[in-house]
This record gives structure tokens, C-alpha cells and sequence, in this order.
């Protein structure tokens, strides 16, 4: 009784999958401190490729005067644009927006429909003057397991203790 039990809700959690929005791991720099311009640019990305028309590919451009005592202005933009590296397939943009207000912090996400290499440009504009970084990243699919890979990789632990709870209820008798 208690083993059907434990499979038939074993089943019901397997056929809900939740998207529970996780996060396989950190962004990580692909530009460290660059100095290009009147601009110390740093750029960071968490690359996940989306089989759906999601924006899976997030960027993050740090920004700062390359000169001691200068500021990044407001108005200053970047724009984040990519493009598949080992394929023909067309250049993605789009305009990095200010974290929480920080001009000197931008973020935007962009579709990176497939696993490979792709060629990163940021492009700044601002009241110091237009800077532009390139770079490579290589997009990877989100490693998460499927709802019903996580019933199989739980399943033998429910099993052992389904069995383990039947011996002890053997024992008290």
C-alpha cells in the first residue's frame, strides 16, 4: 500500500515539471579591465542557448573612466551584439540598460539560438567618447536534467527506503 503510494506521487511530480527559473552556475568575465578609449571595460556573461525564442544569454558591461578622476557620465551606453562564429547567422543587438540606475553597470539579454562560439562586441558611446571591445564567448545549453531524469536519479533512494521501512515493520512484528 505505502509503495504504491510513494510511485503514484513519484508520478505526479515527474508529469508537473516546474520551470523553476534556476541558474546553472556564475556569469563569468570574458573581459577583464580592458582599457579601450576613455573607458576600463569589463564584460561578464552567463552564455545559455534557448531552443525557444527566450533571451537565454545575459551581459553584463562594467564600466569606468580609464583616467583617475574622471567619471562615466550619464548617458553613457553600451550596445551588446553578437554573432554566430562558426556558422552563417545573423548579427543579434540590442542596448545594454543601467543596473538599478548605475550607469557604470549595464545589463542586457540576448537569443543565442545554438551551442558554439560566438563573437561578442560591445560598442560604448557616451559624453567621454565611443569605445568598442570584441570578444568570444561560447554558449552551452542550460545542464539542468529534465523533470522526469530527476524520478530516475531519485528513484533508487525511494526504493531503498521503501524497503528499508518494510524491514523494520517486519522486525516490530
Amino acid at each position: 500500500m505505502m509503495g504504491q503510494v510513494a510511485i503514484a506521487l513519484l508520478f505526479v511530480i515527474a508529469c508537473c515539471g516546474i520551470d523553476l527559473q534556476a541558474h546553472n552556475g556564475p556569469p563569468f568575465p570574458i573581459v577583464s579591465d580592458r582599457l579601450v578609449g576613455a573607458y576600463r571595460v569589463s564584460i561578464w556573461t552567463d552564455p545559455d542557448t534557448t531552443d525557444d525564442t527566450s533571451t537565454g544569454g545575459q551581459f553584463w558591461v562594467r564600466l569606468d573612466a580609464a583616467r583617475k578622476g574622471d567619471a562615466v557620465a550619464e548617458g553613457t551606453r553600451a550596445t551588446v551584439a553578437i554573432r554566430p562564429s562558426d556558422r552563417v547567422g545573423s548579427e543579434r543587438q540590442g542596448p545594454a540598460a543601467p543596473v538599478r540606475g548605475d550607469i557604470s553597470n549595464q545589463f542586457v539579454a540576448l537569443r543565442m539560438d545554438h551551442e558554439g562560439p560566438f563573437a561578442v562586441r560591445v560598442t560604448i558611446d557616451g559624453p567621454l567618447g565611443v569605445a568598442s571591445v570584441e570578444s568570444a564567448v561560447t554558449a552551452t545549453y542550460d545542464q539542468r536534467p529534465s523533470p522526469y531524469l530527476i524520478v530516475v536519479y531519485v528513484a533508487p533512494f525511494v526504493l531503498v527506503g521503501l524497503l528499508w521501512g518494510r524491514m523494520m515493520l517486519r522486525r516490530r512484528r
